[in-house]
């Protein structure tokens, strides 16, 4: 049996979800509808990185770096002493502050992929971990490109040692925002859902796929708390008219996601 080095994610109770952790150098992609619990996923599993000694790059780009900072010292995790300390860098992508040695001023695929490798080199060698929240920002104006800069990202910061979250938002009033081109190349999919149960906001996490694990297939609520963060409380049943969307928004995905095939068809053919 090969022996698989895994990464915690740092949540209670969800590495048992998928063998023990992250399998060493993934690209993960994690998706699902704004509010129900990505970003503070990601923040998860960098303060992880950080209490186990791995080099940590968090790309911000629908925050600023200190909203980012506040958020997770909400959680009891100081990202702003691992900052100085030279364990983590956060590269702001939202204000695009000039003469901010980390903030990338244009969302350019190709200026991101140089400012990470930058970080990597700042930080020095070793096991390193990366989000990305959300790369989805870099092809709002062109959706077609989605899978062709998912694929560079991947192929460009392979060789850097990073285990990847590739953070996607899943907005039902945003149709051409999804992350077909990011589930296409990822290693491993997390899908967040919500849901409004007896009046009262419940959130979902569900691992659709994770290569080279036997993962758990059912869905699980999870629990946001102040001060502690996210944690699984168990395995839920859903009726199927909790989960699906209305017929209209399922008809404007679906033809959201022919629009972007047809492009990346025309777009290829081009070459």
């Amino acid at each position: 049996m090969v022996d698989i080095e895994r990464l915690s994610v740092g949540i209670k109770g969800f590495d048992d979800l998928i063998a023990g952790g992250i399998p060493r150098g993934f690209f993960v992609a994690i998706t699902g509808e704004p509010g129900t619990g990505k970003t503070i996923f990601s923040i998860h599993f960098a303060w992880r990185g950080v209490l186990d000694g791995d080099k940590v790059i968090y790309v911000t780009t629908e925050e600023s770096r200190d909203s980012i900072v506040r958020q997770a010292q909400m959680f009891n995790m100081d990202f702003a002493s691992a900052i100085d300390k030279g364990k983590m860098i956060v590269i702001d992508a939202l204000l695009k502050t000039r003469g901010d040695e980390w903030s990338i001023e244009d969302l350019d695929i190709e200026k991101l992929v140089e400012k990470v490798i930058e970080a990597k080199k700042k930080l020095g060698y070793g096991r390193a971990r990366l989000v990305i929240d959300s790369i989805s920002a870099f092809w709002l104006d062109k959706p077609a490109m989605a899978r062709k800069y998912s694929y560079m990202v991947k192929r460009l910061l392979y060789k850097w040692d990073f285990t990847t979250l590739l953070v996607s938002q899943y907005a039902i009033t945003t149709a051409e925002a999804f992350g077909f081109g990011v589930e296409h190349i990822a290693d491993g999919i997390i899908r967040f859902r919500r849901a409004i149960r007896n009046g009262v906001l419940k959130r979902y996490i569900l691992v659709e796929k994770m290569r080279q694990t036997p993962h758990d297939m059912r869905m699980y609520e999870i629990e946001i708390i102040n001060g502690e963060g996210m944690i699984v409380k168990g395995p839920v049943e859903l009726r199927r008219e909790d989960i699906t969307l209305p017929r209209d928004v399922m008809e404007k995905i679906r033809k959201a996601k022919e629009k972007t095939e047809k492009e990346t068809t025309f777009h290829t053919n081009l070459k």
